[in-house]
């Protein structure tokens, strides 16, 4: 099995046309408003317990927004009305949210395809910029020949940039449409989609030279020498020429929609990587294609996949978030508690900046509490914090087993601080916007740990002799598949199913560990813990 980076992109797709993924019931009252945050927040747990550590959120949906626009109307998604407000900022709420559970926030950006040809997005637009609306079939699109076009969609990117905490711009549809007619050269065509490309890499980077800029091309860049595309690819079909994006500095980024499997991903994505320009490529997952519904996958499809993508140093995106927390075939639970056991950083944009940020000051305990000063010269709004924990001095915050908590926005963490048995060191290193981290502030001392019940006492040892643990009984009324072994730091180590009365530790070195159960939901209760001692 692939060792567990420290460094990789761990994506998802959350999709707000139509409520698909979120949300789930319209706000049009303060009780309806809240219900929608909390069903957000409910989703946003799920995927910091798998470690998922980039949120692309659709922003832009069909010539609509989540967010109060001065150049187009809400989507319908949240009010249930088009063009009317939900009582709320959901962009800026998802936005927070996010930095909390110390994961990015890409705003997703829908460019060319306007929805339906009377609908609000498509008539309002085409009503205030006829030029640069085309029909085809049914629907409006924008019309990438027009030069207008790149100026407005560069507007639209520049007004999230300006006004929202913005980790990405992410650029979907970034190319011709597959029914439209080409009446001009490929180059040319090319060309004209790269010139939208140039001005919203402009704008965005004049701003915030921190936001990636990313888009989803088409998952096959061109035919192979070996391989062909079979008429599908971005490069040629849909003159999206996104390879030479990375080539150019263009992107930061590309997240291909690779929902393929066999001969039709794995030479591809390599073909992706050898491309990459240094930059971060993280392939689009069709983890819908696992429903019974769609192509009925099966689990190892994917997981296959994302161990090679692994091995070759890229990430992956899951297309798309319902899938993945509704655990479609188990492809939550073999994410959360096999393959992201430890949390990872996102790749630094080394070719943006490499300086390294100045360390954090003066680390102690206090009533169990961590708190550190931030660095002498410091703009608190564009650094972060990552926090690290061994039981071995100094901490080796190149290890991603010790990695603790990602991208805290704050200053402390809370952690158990009492006499106890097992003893961690600890360190913390400052992380700017482009995601160079900083030397790490060492504490010498060791702090000693308990672990106390909710009700404030004392949780009793579990029986174990160093090689197997006495595992406690379901009950009748648990519905517990799982058995999770985690680390005293909280970090996932294990998971096997809850059967027979013991369970193999001899793989464990010494030291204090959490036992807890997990159903099916992915609902989890703490059993106890054990300490393993065999000298």
């Amino acid at each position: 099995m692939t060792a567990q980076p420290k460094r990789e992109v761990r994506a998802v797709w959350l999709t707000t046309i139509g409520g698909l993924d979120w949300p789930h019931g319209y706000a049009q009252t303060p009780s309806s408003g809240e219900r929608q945050r909390q069903q957000l927040c409910h989703i946003l747990d799920r995927l910091q317990r798998a470690n998922i550590n980039t949120v692309l959120i659709q922003t832009r949906v069909r010539g609509t927004t989540i967010y109060p626009s001065e150049l187009e109307p809400w989507d319908g998604c949240l009010s249930g009305i088009p063009g009317k407000s939900p009582g709320y900022n959901p962009l800026r709420f998802i936005i927070d949210e996010c930095h909390a559970r110390g994961m990015e926030l890409h705003a997703w950006v829908v460019t060319i395809p306007l929805g339906k040809w009377n609908k609000t997005g498509c008539k309002l637009l085409r009503q205030r910029h006829p030029a640069l609306v085309q029909k085809i079939g049914e629907d409006g699109y924008m019309n990438p020949e027009n030069p207008q076009t790149a100026h407005y969609l560069a507007k639209i990117c520049d007004e999230i940039t300006r006004n929202y905490d913005i980790d990405g711009i992410h650029l979907d549809y970034i190319r011709y449409p597959e029914n439209r007619k080409i009446t001009i050269s490929r180059n040319q065509a090319r060309e004209h989609v790269t010139q939208i490309v140039k001005e919203i890499h402009q704008v965005v980077k004049r701003r915030k030279p921190w936001v990636k800029i990313s888009c989803s091309p088409i998952g096959k860049a061109d035919d192979l020498s070996r391989y062909s595309s079979k008429g599908w690819n971005a490069y040629t079909t849909v003159c999206q020429d996104a390879t030479g994006w990375l080539r150019q500095g263009l992107m930061d980024a590309l997240f291909p929609m690779m929902y393929f499997k066999d001969n039709n991903f794995y030479p591809f994505a390599i073909d992706w990587k050898e491309q990459s320009c240094g930059r971060i490529i993280a392939p689009g997952l069709g983890i819908y294609f696992m429903s019974p519904k769609e192509k009925n996958w099966m689990l190892s499809d994917i997981t296959r996949e994302m161990y090679v993508l692994r091995q070759i140093g890229m990430g992956y995106a899951y297309f798309r978030s319902q899938f993945f927390t509704e655990n479609t075939k188990g492809i939550y639970d073999f994410t959360a508690y096999t393959f992201n056991k430890y949390p990872a950083l996102v790749p630094a944009m080394t070719w943006e900046q490499r300086i390294k940020p100045e360390k954090p000051r003066q680390m102690h305990i206090t009533k169990g509490t961590l708190t550190w000063e931030p660095p002498h010269a410091s703009h608190s709004h564009n650094i972060y914090y990552n926090v690290y924990a061994s039981t071995t001095y100094p901490v080796n915050v190149n290890d991603a087993r010790n990695l603790i908590a990602p991208r805290l926005n704050r200053t402390q963490i809370n952690i158990p601080s009492k006499k106890g048995t097992a003893k961690y060191y600890y360190a913390v290193c400052t992380m700017d916007r482009y995601g160079n981290e900083s030397a790490p502030l060492q504490m010498r001392e060791s702090v000693r740990h308990t672990y106390a019940s909710a009700n404030s006492g004392v949780f009793p040892l579990l029986t174990c002799d160093g090689e197997k643990l006495l595992l406690p009984e379901k009950g009748h009324e648990s519905d517990a598949d799982y058995i999770i072994i985690e680390s005293a730091t909280g970090v996932l180590l294990t998971t096997r199913p809850y059967q027979g009365k013991y369970t193999d530790i001899r793989q464990l070195q010494e030291g204090v560990y959490v036992l807890r159960s997990l159903n099916k939901k992915g609902i989890s209760h703490r059993l106890g813990y054990f300490l393993i001692k065999r000298h």
